[in-house]
């Protein structure tokens, strides 16, 4: 009796041999920007658009409190463990990074949970914008797909923010 290849293929890698599992479902994550934002800054209640990367995050009195970027509109190709990873970085009004998030995204959260307790968006925190480029991960510590997307992102937000900052 013949036996179609294809079918064997299909059949045998639909099944989940001991030890391993079948790849979950993607679940979206979302998450707030204006939470993210006020995590860092309790009083912001206004962010205005200043050019195609940089955010003005004000106070009620219009007072200055950061700046923040976001990759949403520009990674969209940069793919993790599921699909894009789109991250906010958040910064005083020096530009020293207070704070790297991921935004709303499909990445597996047990994954993106490890990240953060292994400390992975804390790295860039403290580091002037001009020098968040040289810092070095040592390791990914399993979420290794999700962690070099998130990487890129912020690779990318860190070479067009310098070469797009707003003025004081």
């Amino acid at each position: 009796m013949k036996c179609n290849f294809l079918v064997v293929i299909f059949f045998m890698s639909a099944l989940a041999l001991p030890g391993q599992t079948k790849k979950a479902n993607p679940i979206l994550t979302t998450v707030s920007n204006k939470d993210i934002v006020v995590s860092v800054f309790q009083d912001a209640s206004k962010i205005e658009k200043l050019n195609d990367y940089w955010y003005e995050i004000l106070d009620s009195k219009t007072k200055r409190l950061g700046y923040a970027m976001t990759s949403l509109d520009y990674c969209k190709n940069v793919v993790g463990y599921q699909k894009t990873t789109p991250v906010m970085i958040i910064t005083d009004k020096n530009f020293s990074i207070v704070k790297v998030a991921l935004l709303t995204h499909w990445e597996t959260l047990n994954y993106v949970k490890k990240l953060e307790r292994n400390g992975f968006f804390d790295l860039w925190n403290k580091s002037k914008l001009k020098n968040a480029q040289t810092v070095k991960l040592d390791a990914y510590t399993g979420a290794t797909k999700t962690a070099k997307a998130i990487e890129k992102n912020l690779q990318f937000l860190f070479t067009n923010g310098l070469a797009n900052m707003p003025t004081k």
